[in-house]
């Protein structure tokens, strides 16, 4: 089926070239390729990047773990961006505050593998994205089995799904902890793992699992190894809110705030000032980060890892100090 205009509307999706980056295959009829770019342009007339617009169908994207700190962002983002998003939580750590009402959500434990197979019996999903996991490095030194039953069994379980229903893109949020104590700064992604508690073993037990299910069933995915995620949304309407909050910078702003004690632990570290350094990266970056894997998939289903910080660590004196001016 053909509409007026499709040629119009077909070479509007180019760089400044004139060169077409990449139009919609031939599974979508002209119709649906017209809408597709019209809706695109609209929504990102103001992401131009570099004189070149990157053109991808809308996905449909399993979220697990939408209603927590980074997962909630994520969600926001890939709805802002025009995919079909649902999401998959407990809430037992989540907020159904955090929800957004655009995505379709789906409450229930990933370890039931009965929930996992309504999910993909009821949806075609595009991409897995892997955010549900319990991430207290205190707790899983005095809980190991905690961890590995939900931040490994519900993974396979979610691997196991996808290969039954032909699903090849998985993006996996690991954590930079896999590491240990670094021989190096900065790291890189080659730097050998010697993880230093029960739920840093979890997560590179996942990426193992991961590499082995691409071998075996051409399941691509994107491992992104972090550390500190940090901040809120630039209007407030999400932001860090774990219970217990173990993490510095939320803590050191409710101190501050209610002008109670706040206790640094460790300051003869071999630093500059005495305390622990750590790479923080603003939750907005590390879901741009998440977007770009994304596209990195689309363009070939392979294996990618990836470290995201800013490379610029900061010491927790010095956290505190900038809450204090602040």
């Amino acid at each position: 089926m053909s509409r007026p205009g499709i040629k119009n509307a077909r070479n509007k999706a180019t760089t400044k070239s004139g060169k077409c980056n990449k139009i919609v295959d031939t599974e979508y009829s002209d119709i649906q390729v017209v809408d597709y770019i019209e809706e695109y342009f609209i929504r990102n007339r103001n992401r131009e990047k570099a004189g070149v617009f990157w053109y991808n169908k809308y996905m449909k994207v399993l979220v697990t773990g939408g209603a927590g700190y980074i997962g909630s962002f994520m969600v926001k983002r890939l709805l802002d961006d025009g995919h079909d998003v649902v999401v998959a939580d407990s809430l037992e750590r989540g907020h159904d505050t955090s929800l957004d009402k655009r995505a379709t959500f789906k409450k229930g434990n990933l370890l039931e593998k009965s929930f996992i197979a309504e999910l993909f019996s009821q949806n075609s999903f595009d991409c897995v994205m892997h955010f549900a996991a319990f991430i207290a490095v205190g707790e899983s030194m005095q809980d190991p089995g905690l961890y590995f039953r939900d931040n490994v069994f519900t993974t396979v379980s979610l691997l196991d799904a996808m290969k039954e229903h032909g699903v090849k893109k998985f993006i996996f949020s690991s954590t930079g902890t896999v590491y240990g104590t670094p021989k190096v700064n900065p790291i890189p992604e080659t730097h050998e793992k010697n993880p230093e508690n029960p739920y840093a073993e979890s997560k590179l037990m996942v990426e193992k699992i991961l590499h082995w299910y691409y071998t075996v069933h051409g399941i691509g995915s994107a491992v992104l190894r972090y550390f500190n995620a940090s901040g809120a949304a630039t209007d407030g309407s999400l932001g860090e809110d774990h219970d217990p909050e173990t993490h510095l910078i939320p803590n050191a702003i409710k101190a501050a705030l209610s002008n109670s004690e706040f206790t640094l632990f460790g300051d003869n570290y071999d630093t500059r000032d005495g305390t622990c350094i750590r790479d923080y990266i603003h939750v907005l970056d590390l879901v741009e980060a998440h977007v770009l894997t994304l596209k990195k998939l689309e363009e070939k289903n392979d294996e990618y890892i990836y470290n995201v910080g800013t490379g610029r660590g900061s010491t927790n004196k010095e956290v505190i100090e900038m809450v204090k001016k602040v």
